[in-house]
């Protein structure tokens, strides 16, 4: 009697062990599958710009006309002449004869020529162009005829616009014009909501009405020197 009895507590001992195992793993299982999701997978933060790049963002958002509000300092430094650009020695490639318009000089000025290069380039390269291969400058004009002149010249080769000699200084109604050749500022063609320093410093002609516009001056346009 003492043999089988040893042999039934033996068997129970070994089933409830093996019981308490299997038990054990479901629960290790059933507490993987109901961990929080978060846990498993982080909720990302939102990731905020630093300080700085913030303030850039939001400059560039107000746009580059500069507002009534703005520090003297910043009026200061958007009130410098384009003329001050200009004066930088830039050194650019002569256009090719067959990037090139001659134009007809003013009557009565037999020193007066014009030319249309084709070849666009900006601003500062177009006056530098003007004054190391022609030794003159881009074009001012100081009539109603002659714009008129430069306006149909450039409508039968250009389908857009061309740089004048013309650059702003200055902000809002103090603004001021200038022309590269130092000349008189005695005459103006501007198109409607213009001089606008909002639109860039630069002077531009339109080919298809011949009115003025400003506009950035690293835009490569063609443009008409004097010389």
């Amino acid at each position: 009697m003492k043999l089988p009895l040893l042999l039934a507590l033996l068997f129970g001992a070994v089933s409830a062990l093996h019981l308490r195992a299997k038990t054990s793993n479901l629960e290790s299982t059933l507490g993987a599958e109901t961990l929080p999701q978060h846990r498993e997978m982080p909720e990302q933060e939102a990731e905020e710009a630093p300080p700085e790049e913030m303030a850039s963002l939001e400059e560039e958002e107000k746009g580059g006309c500069g507002s009534e509000d703005a520090p003297e300092e910043e009026k200061a430094a958007e009130s410098i002449s384009a003329l001050d650009v200009v004066d930088k020695d830039i050194q650019c490639q002569c256009p090719k004869e067959e990037d090139t318009v001659k134009i007809m000089g003013i009557p009565g000025c037999k020193t007066c020529r014009f030319v249309l290069v084709n070849a666009a380039r900006n601003f500062n390269c177009a006056q530098s162009t003007c004054r190391s291969c022609y030794g003159g400058n881009l074009v001012s004009i100081h009539s109603y005829s002659f714009n008129s002149q430069i306006q149909c010249t450039i409508r039968s080769y250009c389908q857009n616009y061309v740089w004048l000699g013309g650059v702003a200084s200055g902000m809002g109604s103090c603004t001021q014009m200038s022309w590269v050749d130092h000349s008189c500022w005695n005459f103006q063609y501007w198109a409607a909501g213009q001089p606008s320093v909002c639109s860039g410093r630069c002077v531009t002609m339109n080919s298809g009405a011949g009115y003025w516009s400003l506009a950035n001056c690293n835009l490569c346009l063609p443009f008409v020197c004097s010389y």
